[in-house]
């Protein structure tokens, strides 16, 4: 087995000069400019096939942060060849999303459906030059070799028969008009070596490569061709993707290597999984960056906890919470783990509350309007709006929590159980009610930090303590057994809705 390392010899030499003045002979709308650059350049390629999963966050969070580490471009190209997996919207809504996220692109989008004409013209280049062979089995047959392959217990390949074919056998064929596709020739007995900045050396032998499809017979490129044609001609320098793409090196670096092109930096970026150790999928919960957006998680909060899976900070370094800013001056592809990445929801909102804590009230209420509106909640008294911020947002873990967690400040009337009743109209609450009623008229307002004090006062001259103090008086204000502390919940009613609620039960 031979190890190939990019070997120079006279053929390769010729290869590369004539690929030198094929790109610069060709017409100036197929190329974008291909001059070698010392500049970071790398790439976020998503296909408009549905919602942007978290994998998809992350990788074009990694792409980011790392070309923003490095003051190079980020770019966004929308690979959208496999046309019966196009999904109406996806391509806006990924646009939207990549907005709200706060990732910015240098570049693009670049739509590699309106590129078909550059994918062709190096794919004749490559039959010239035979890298890559005309291949006209029907999809039926292509079934039976696999079955064939299975029953053997082989693995399941294309067998190569039409990289055998004659000159002439090619032609007849081409003449008769039966649908073609061409086929990358995949050179046996080698071994293809390359280093990942994340994962090492890898090594795979070429044997076990399949020769993959270039071309399809509807004239589009598969992933591989268009991938590594738009790569190289948009100058990226690195290469940051998820590990499902590892396979996949192989065969690029053979096109590389056909086309005489200096191979990008790579690194495949670990399977993000579930608790249970199984790749994240829709199957076990929410996947989709949208999805976690509608659920009440912050955008400053998602980013923060994705950055993290699969990535660390540094040795030495204790914090978890990390501004954007704060990412991008952190962020190195070699603090990138090889090993799987899970996806803990508990650590989410644990860190989505300590974001919605570090938030000012104003900033909150306006974010929670939505769910205020959507619970019905009367919002005309905006200063109550920020006084409920500050009562609640400690108990919060997502905003989508907002509505529950804020119904005792809008009951028009307290509901009590026949028990209850019976606390609340006992002697002893109505005298303490009585004497917390004329404490509060005295004062101007209900501050932040009055009414615990008058509550000790109540408990001084009526010898009454607490939960026999503290449990009446919650019934009275909420009607519930349990919630925030009273004086959060005093302070938010105000004094002239506090005087209204104890006169009821006095």
């Amino acid at each position: 087995m031979t190890p190939f390392l990019f070997p120079i010899n006279n053929h390769r030499l010729k290869l590369l000069l004539h690929n030198l003045f094929s790109e610069l002979n060709k017409p100036e709308s197929t190329m974008v400019d291909s001059f070698q650059t010392d500049s970071v350049r790398v790439r976020f390629a998503p296909s408009p096939t549905g919602e942007l999963h978290v994998g998809g966050l992350r990788t074009a969070l990694f792409n980011y942060l790392f070309a923003r580490h490095n003051k190079g471009k980020f770019i966004l190209r929308i690979e959208d060849t496999d046309q019966s997996r196009k999904v109406e919207g996806a391509f806006e809504n990924l646009i939207r999303i990549l907005n709200e996220m706060g990732l910015e692109y240098d570049e693009g989008p670049f739509f590699q459906s309106e590129r078909l004409d550059i994918y062709k013209s190096h794919c004749d280049e490559l039959l010239e030059n035979g890298f890559a062979y005309y291949a006209f089995e029907t999809s039926d047959e292509l079934d039976e070799m696999r079955k064939i392959q299975q029953t053997q217990g082989r693995q399941t390949m294309y067998d190569r028969r039409a990289r055998f074919f004659s000159e002439n056998e090619v032609k007849e064929k081409l003449a008769s008009g039966i649908p073609k596709v061409i086929r990358l020739k995949v050179p046996l007995d080698e071994e293809i070596i390359f280093d990942d900045l994340i994962r090492g050396r890898v090594k795979i032998e070429t044997n076990i490569i399949d020769d993959q499809v270039l071309l399809k017979s509807d004239g589009f490129p598969t992933y591989h061709l268009a991938n590594v044609i738009d790569d190289h001609l948009m100058q990226i320098t690195h290469i940051i993707r998820g590990e499902e793409w590892l396979t996949s090196v192989p065969k690029h670096i053979l096109l590389y290597r056909a086309f005489g092109w200096e191979v990008p930096k790579m690194a495949h970026a670990p399977l993000i999984l579930n608790p249970d150790k199984t790749k994240l999928s829709k199957r076990q919960g929410d996947v989709a960056t949208e999805d976690f957006l509608k659920k009440g998680y912050l955008k400053e909060a998602l980013l923060n906890f994705v950055a993290l899976l699969g990535w660390n900070p540094g040795e030495g370094e204790t914090r978890e919470i990390f501004s954007k800013e704060e990412l991008i001056e952190k962020f190195m592809i070699e603090r990138v783990s090889s090993s799987g990445a899970v996806f803990n929801v508990e650590k989410l909102d644990w860190m989505n509350g300590e974001y919605i804590k570090a938030m000012s009230d104003e900033k909150l209420a306006e974010l929670c309007k939505p769910y205020f509106e959507q619970a019905g909640y009367d919002l005309s008294d905006g200063a109550k709006l920020i006084r409920i911020m500050f009562a609640v947002k400690t108990y919060l873990n997502k905003i989508n929590e907002i509505a529950e967690a804020s119904k005792i400040y809008f009951q028009k009337e307290v509901h009590l159980t026949e028990e209850q009743k019976k606390i609340v109209n006992s002697e002893a609450s109505k005298k303490v009610f009585s004497v917390l009623k004329n404490k509060i008229e005295l004062v101007e307002e209900i501050t932040k930090g009055n009414f615990k004090p008058m509550l000790n006062e109540v408990a001084k001259e009526t010898g009454i303590k607490g939960k026999n103090l503290f449990h009446p008086v919650r019934l009275a204000l909420t009607g519930e057994e349990q919630g925030p502390e009273l004086g959060l919940v005093a302070y938010v009613f105000g004094k002239q809705n506090l005087l209204q609620k104890l006169s009821q039960f006095i």
